[in-house]
């Protein structure tokens, strides 16, 4: 799966022949805030939800941000995947 940063609209994004899976985001300087994710029917199943927080986790680990999960799928997913946020500050009270 190709993930592209839509700079532009704030998201990352899986596109499969117009169909698109997103993570939609707000950067603030130093912390990533994790808003919403949207996976259509012909992606669930497929891990694909899971392939953008990562990305979002990459992200941050590469320029030193905070992850501010907001989405709850997202929170729930990094709860699942201790290991994918080793080295990446989570502030687990931000959706809160």
């Amino acid at each position: 799966m190709t993930i592209a940063n839509d700079l532009d609209h704030h998201r990352l994004v899986i596109d499969d022949n117009g169909a698109e899976a997103e993570l939609v985001y707000e950067l603030d300087g130093t912390s990533l805030w994790l808003i919403h994710t949207e996976v259509p029917r012909q992606f669930q199943g497929q891990g694909t939800g899971g392939e953008l927080v990562q990305a979002a986790v990459d992200w941050a680990r590469t320029d030193g941000l905070a992850i501010r999960p907001r989405c709850p799928f997202a929170k729930r997913w990094l709860r699942e995947h201790p290991d994918a946020v080793d080295g990446v500050e989570v502030d687990w009270s931000a959706g809160d």
